[in-house]
Formats: structure tokens, sequence, C-alpha cells
């Protein structure tokens, strides 16, 4: 007998997104800010420029790879895009404490990045 987990839903506006247990997007086309604000709600936080900006570098590196990063890629795609400054991983500890390339991608609408625990 094949057992299931019961899906989180998050309500936004008139939509209710279906979470995977961990609080990942189930259909990744179900994305949008709106989805990114109120995931990053739920966890108390709110989003800065800051937060979009590697938001942004994240959704763009799964388009190029078809895979969220884990930290050090994270790391060094943000160097890249962003400047020597943000591509640094305590810029991205202080964005999203814990686990930044996890916490971020969950926000950013990707799948848990394979490498991250």
């Amino acid at each position: 007998m094949a057992t299931t987990t019961a899906a989180r839903h998050l309500d936004v506006g008139p939509r209710r997104v279906a979470l995977d247990p961990e609080g990942y997007l189930v259909d990744l086309d179900d994305w949008s800010p709106g989805v990114a604000e109120a995931l990053a709600a739920e966890e108390g936080r709110a989003l800065s420029d800051e937060h979009w900006e590697v938001i942004e570098v994240l959704r763009d590196f799964y388009r190029r790879y078809q895979m969220a990063p884990a930290m050090r890629p994270l790391v060094k795609a943000v160097g890249q895009r962003l400047g020597p400054d943000k591509g640094r991983s305590i810029h991205l500890m202080r964005l999203f404490p814990d686990s930044p390339a996890k916490v971020a991608a969950r926000l950013a609408g990707l799948p848990k990045p394979t490498n991250c625990l």
C-alpha cells in the first residue's frame, strides 16, 4: 500500500498554491512575485530589493541550467551578476539565514537544490 504525504497549501489572493512538505512549490508554474511574498511572510520575512536581486539570479540560473544551485554555485552566480560585494556567502546568509541556497530557491519558486540537506 502506497502512502502519500499531504501537501500544504498557500492561499495567495484567490489562488490556492500547493506546496510539498518542505514548503517548495509542487508546480513551478504557480510561482509569481505574490507567491514569493506570501512564502516570505509565512517565514516572518519581508523581501527587500536585495532579496529580489538574488531571486532573479536564481530564476535565471534555473532557466539556463534546469536546476537550482547549491551554495557554492549560488555565490558564484550572484557574484558574476551583482558584483563581488554581493557575491559573498556572508551577504547571502544575512539575506537568507539558515541555508541561503534552500531558502532563496524556495522563495524563487524553484525545486530544492540537489546537494542541500
